[in-house]
């Protein structure tokens, strides 16, 4: 645990030095809704900026905005909220990487293995130290991902997994569709079934309300989410005009995901990632392991569901693999999900090539760290 938090946060300092103080969009909301206002204030002409009956809104989800009310009272740490949030809470994240090992794979030296490559190996440790509100998204969604997985290995109390699902839907919209096979499994699996759904379906429909609610006091629908009418740069509104979601997007992320490489430059560090995103054989190869999982498992086939389910709407997107990113970001909405399927392969095969790829994932992923710090 020490280790992974000294990590993270000297990662996130070296960043964060000479970078600009400002206060970023995500503490402006949340001061401002401390005050009862769900718009940002004038000024603000980004992407993803909705400007409805002269008002400047955020379109984002109502999640990575709560954990910056915590620091509404200290106007000190404004400017340096988006690191201290996205670096706590990415370092409670990375934490639980290896109880998710323990819970799902083989105990001993292997859990470390299979922990490093959960806080080091994917895109959580990019998303968590660069201190942006966008990313934040994904590291709490992948956190509440984390501890509904560890409840299915344990007591799979039905209230716990409903509500950390929920809350991870809060953040990424997406995720709640995993809601779908793990209700049916606790269907088939609980000796009270009644009192167990109620109890998993109950804080799902509130996350759900409170979502719509957020939705319709910023723009007066609860069938609005801000992302179909906002400003957006000329190559992502060309894009969104062929549909928010559609098949027409499919291939290119597919091919994105799949195949997407570097570019090259003169000056170091030579690689030069695409900004709308890359292949996961570039940044996180050991999540190839996951093929190795055996079907015949009940909880193989419910993970491997909750991946497809999940991975669905991500390749229907508009935005690729996610704009202004290093690595296919959009794929963390199902990566916790492929880290237990890797966990549970190790059980059977862990040698030197699942270790070999482990190392070039964490390669390939704190490059993402050097290519922030130097480009």
């Amino acid at each position: 645990m020490a280790v992974v938090a000294l990590i993270y946060l000297a990662a996130t300092f070296v960043l964060a030095h000479g970078s600009t103080s400002t206060i970023d969009r995500a503490m402006q909301l949340a001061i401002n809704l401390t005050q009862g206002r769900f718009d940002l204030g004038p000024g603000f002409r980004s992407n993803d900026i909705v400007i409805l009956n002269g008002r400047y809104y955020q379109a984002i989800s109502l999640l990575p905005i709560v954990p910056y009310l915590a620091l509404v009272p200290f106007a000190a740490l404004w400017p340096l909220a988006h690191w201290i949030v996205s670096a706590v809470l990415g370092v409670v994240t990375a934490w639980l990487a290896l109880p998710i090992a323990r819970r799902y794979g083989p105990k001993g030296t292997t859990a470390y293995w299979l922990a490093t490559l959960g806080a080091f190996g994917t895109l959580l440790f990019t998303q968590a130290i660069t201190g942006n509100f966008y990313y934040l998204g994904h590291v709490e969604a992948i956190l509440f991902t984390f501890v509904a997985l560890i409840e299915w290995r344990g007591q799979r109390r039905g209230w716990v997994l409903g509500l950390t699902l929920g809350l991870a839907g809060l953040a990424r919209p997406t995720v709640l569709l995993a809601a779908i096979p793990f209700g049916v499994a606790l269907a088939l699996d609980a000796g009270r079934r009644i009192r167990t759904l109620a109890g998993f379906v109950a804080p799902i429909v509130g996350t759900v309300l409170l979502a719509l609610a957020y939705d319709f006091a910023r723009f007066g629908s609860v069938f609005e989410t801000g992302y179909g009418i906002s400003q957006l740069s000329a190559p992502l509104a060309a894009m969104r005009a062929q549909g928010l979601f559609s098949i027409r997007h499919l291939s290119s992320n597919l091919a994105l995901f799949i195949g997407g490489g570097f570019g090259f430059r003169e000056p170091f560090p030579y690689l030069v990632p695409n900004d709308n995103g890359h292949s996961i054989l570039l940044t996180s190869p050991a999540l190839l392991a996951a093929v190795g999982a055996p079907l015949r498992d009940f909880t193989v086939r419910l993970l491997w569901a909750a991946t497809i389910i999940v991975a669905i709407p991500v390749f229907l997107y508009y935005g690729g693999g996610g704009a202004i990113t290093y690595g296919y970001r959009y794929a963390l909405d199902f990566m916790p999900f492929l880290l237990a399927l890797v966990a549970i392969a190790a059980r059977t095969r862990f040698g030197a090539l699942e270790k070999l790829l482990i190392i070039m994932s964490c390669g390939f992923v704190c490059y993402g760290f050097v290519w922030f710090a130097i480009k």
